[in-house]
């Protein structure tokens, strides 16, 4: 077994001819509750192995427009500051090339880096947010780069955030949405209606990063993660957000992070390569239009 994302043949996964390319960045330096996420991006690959190359929503196969696996960050011994930067430099070169980057992490704390290559690229660059958590302190337990500034720092590198799923707000980020005009879109507002996917759209702007945090699912459906949350998401609500997405702005880079593989329970890493996959079939879908 390969732990190439879906374990596809050479011709369909080579670096040259891929419209996609998955970063792994197995850290979890920052994290506050369980550790383990560095985990998450080989249970992802592995669990991507038994995913259907035939998506049957869409009728499509969108492995053919390939899909590369770069080999993964290593982590910086320096600290999160030091890591950030490693991050930053490995996802450079696949946007430069003109890849469409999806990282799998790891702790949230690695979309920042993330992020930052691709709002060199694209400069009017928003943020789609699916998450349990704001992640908008300044700094946690001593570094500005923690999982729970993560959102802070993007928004050094950003204008437009729009968290979707959000479920546990601390004051000091309260008191910063108060005068950020950031308007989360939280789970309680997901249960009624299709309204709050318009929301999220009018929120956004034409060009989309999309970083799934695991835990804006509900636990139910996804328990392998750090910081389970009660009251999430559930597949069909996420997919439906994605799909309106991708069919109204431009999708041009993602992530899904916070996967803390269960021994022995494959539930939460089977979703996020689903997921992973669902989404490149929709950001294909899209360009075809």
């Amino acid at each position: 077994m390969t732990h190439d994302f879906l374990g596809l043949e050479a011709k369909h996964s080579d670096y040259r001819k891929s419209r996609f390319a998955v970063l792994p960045v197995p850290y979890d330096a920052t994290v506050s509750y369980q550790v383990g996420t560095r985990n998450g991006p080989m249970a992802i690959l592995t669990a991507s192995q038994q995913v259907e190359l035939f998506d049957e929503e869409l009728g499509t196969e969108p492995f053919r427009a390939g899909i590369s696996t770069l080999g993964p960050v290593e982590v910086a011994s320096e600290g999160p500051a030091a890591m950030h930067e490693a991050i930053y430099l490995a996802a450079r070169k696949p946007v430069r090339d003109g890849k469409f980057l999806f990282g799998l992490g790891g702790e949230h704390g690695v979309t920042s880096g993330l992020v930052r290559a691709v709002a060199d690229k694209h400069k009017k660059l928003s943020i789609l947010q699916i998450d349990a958590h704001l992640d908008l302190r300044d700094s946690y337990d001593g570094t500005p780069y923690s999982h729970a500034s993560v959102m802070r720092r993007c928004l050094d590198h950003v204008d437009t955030v729009v968290p979707v799923g959000i479920r546990n707000v601390a004051r000091e980020e309260s008191t910063f949405l108060k005068k950020s005009g950031i308007d989360p879109i939280y789970a309680r507002d997901c249960c009624s209606g299709g309204e709050w996917i318009e929301r999220a759209l009018d929120g956004l702007g034409d060009t989309v990063y999309v970083t799934i945090d695991i835990d804006g699912f509900d636990p139910a459906y996804a328990p392998g993660t750090g910081t389970p949350e009660p009251g999430g998401l559930d597949w069909y609500k996420v997919t439906a957000l994605l799909h309106c997405v991708a069919q109204q702005r431009k999708i041009v880079a993602a992530d899904i992070v916070e996967v803390l593989p269960i021994p022995g329970q494959a539930v939460t890493e089977f979703l996020a390569a689903r997921l992973a996959y669902r989404l490149m079939a929709y950001v294909t879908a899209a360009a075809a239009k």
